[in-house]
């Protein structure tokens, strides 16, 4: 039994620190910053985000997604999902980052009318 456990916990290292192969590190990379698409257009940005979204079959509101794995396993568990799911939440990954952008710059809404004069004068 003892030899067993050894096995075991010496098995999980190594998955875990084989590099970049654990669904927590793969899951972490999913999520991007928002600041790499401030110098983008809105009206690109909204139609790459929309072309994403379309490319995946995904929402346009796409979020990363994570999974639970056992308590204090996560760096350990080697990560199991397809290539396509893999794909699927990078592009969720970038989609959310792409609407954090695109709020944060109000892109997609009128502009607002930002003409100064007095109160009750028509605007010229």
């Amino acid at each position: 039994m003892r030899w067993t456990m050894v096995a075991l916990a010496s098995c999980l290292t190594v998955a875990g620190c084989v590099g970049g192969t654990s669904m927590a590190e793969r899951q972490d990379e999913d999520v991007q910053s928002s600041l790499q698409y401030d110098d983008v257009p809105c009206d690109q940005l909204l139609a790459q985000r929309n072309q994403l979204a379309q490319q995946h079959n995904l929402p346009v509101t796409a979020k990363p997604t994570f999974s639970n794995p056992a308590m204090g396993f996560g760096p350990f568990t080697p990560d199991m999902r397809s290539k396509a799911s893999r794909e699927s939440n990078k592009a969720s990954g970038e989609i959310d980052a792409m609407n954090r952008s695109i709020e944060r710059r109000d892109c997609g809404k009128p502009k607002k009318n930002e003409t100064l004069g007095l109160p009750g004068s028509k605007p010229s």
